[in-house]
């Protein structure tokens, strides 16, 4: 498979792209979408991430578990959905807290593209679902996939911010050396978390991180 990725990316994951789970992943989806299947997101969306921050860029890591299933919403984000579409319940508390955080209003934009191009690394554990089928994709190997692709960040980075929310997110820490870097853990802001997402104030706490170390902060503002 030629997987059409950022370059800096494509260099330094070309070990797990040549191994065999990766080959058979690559087969499913091949096979899923020749049956009839719909996959999301689009083919040339997978690496959407990959591609607007580039190895050497990222300085925050959002973590999202699995795309969204239903039609014109997943985009190769974490989080994120195009402008026009239906905002979802954990990006709209998403915005809540950092109205709440910074003090400042947002315009009501889903698209995250913005923060992604200032270093912000929206990376899903699974990067592709079957359509009306939440978690469909979650044995395909995508997950030994992006554990690897989070222990590049970890050994090629310094001093990125991790905001891992919610208990599966969470079990992600051990991959991430907190000696180079930094770890903010929460709840996770779907409603299920019954708003124990709010007060983490994470937007502000990241900055100050970035600041710390003399990197521009992100405007969170959309």
């Amino acid at each position: 498979m030629d997987v059409k990725i950022e370059q800096s990316w494509k260099e330094a994951l070309a070990e797990e792209f040549a191994k065999p789970y990766f080959a058979s992943l690559a087969a499913a989806l091949h096979k899923e979408v020749a049956d009839g299947k719909t996959v999301y997101p689009p083919g040339p969306l997978i690496f959407k991430a990959f591609e607007l921050t580039p190895l050497d860029k990222v300085k925050v890591v959002i973590l999202g578990q699995d795309p969204y299933h239903r039609p014109h919403e997943a985009m190769g984000l974490s989080f994120s959905v195009p402008d026009g579409v239906q905002m979802p319940p954990s990006l709209r508390n998403i915005f809540k807290e950092i109205s709440t955080d910074l003090g400042i209003t947002m315009s009501g934009s889903t698209n995250l593209e913005k923060w992604a191009r200032q270093g912000v690394f929206l990376l899903n554990s699974i990067l592709t679902v079957r359509a009306g089928e939440p978690a469909s994709h979650s044995n395909l190997g995508w997950m030994e996939f992006t554990d690897a692709v989070i222990r590049t960040v970890s050994d090629r980075c310094n001093g990125v911010v991790f905001l891992l929310w919610g208990r599966y997110a969470c079990t992600k820490a051990p991959l991430i050396d907190r000696s180079r870097h930094f770890v903010l853990e929460a709840a996770h802001p779907s409603p299920l978390a019954r708003g124990a997402f709010f007060g983490c104030r994470h937007f502000s706490k990241t900055n100050e991180l970035l600041l710390s170390q003399g990197k521009t902060p992100i405007d969170w503002q959309l």
